[in-house]
């Protein structure tokens, strides 16, 4: 793990990266773009552009996973596999 965000690190100490996709909902306005993701309750941004909202969720959807890292810290985390 790395010693200040317990992100997962190999041996060498490089930082593993895990790419993870997620569906967006995009909605648009008279004011912009609004996306949220509904995959992650809560998880919403916005943006003038379409463009513009899509780079705004991405860093929305960082710092809420961030958040759950935070929240599940020394605790029993397990992976499923569910088929839909």
């Amino acid at each position: 793990m790395h010693p200040k965000n317990n992100i997962p690190t190999s041996s060498s100490g490089t930082v593993e990266i895990k790419t993870m996709r997620y569906t967006v909902v995009l909605e648009s306005s008279e004011e912009g773009y609004a996306a949220s993701v509904p995959g992650l309750p809560g998880c919403h941004s916005q943006g003038n552009t379409e463009q513009e909202a899509l780079k705004n969720i991405s860093d929305a959807i960082y710092e809420y996973l961030e958040a759950v890292r935070e929240l599940t810290n020394h605790r029993i985390v397990r992976e499923i596999e569910v088929g839909v």
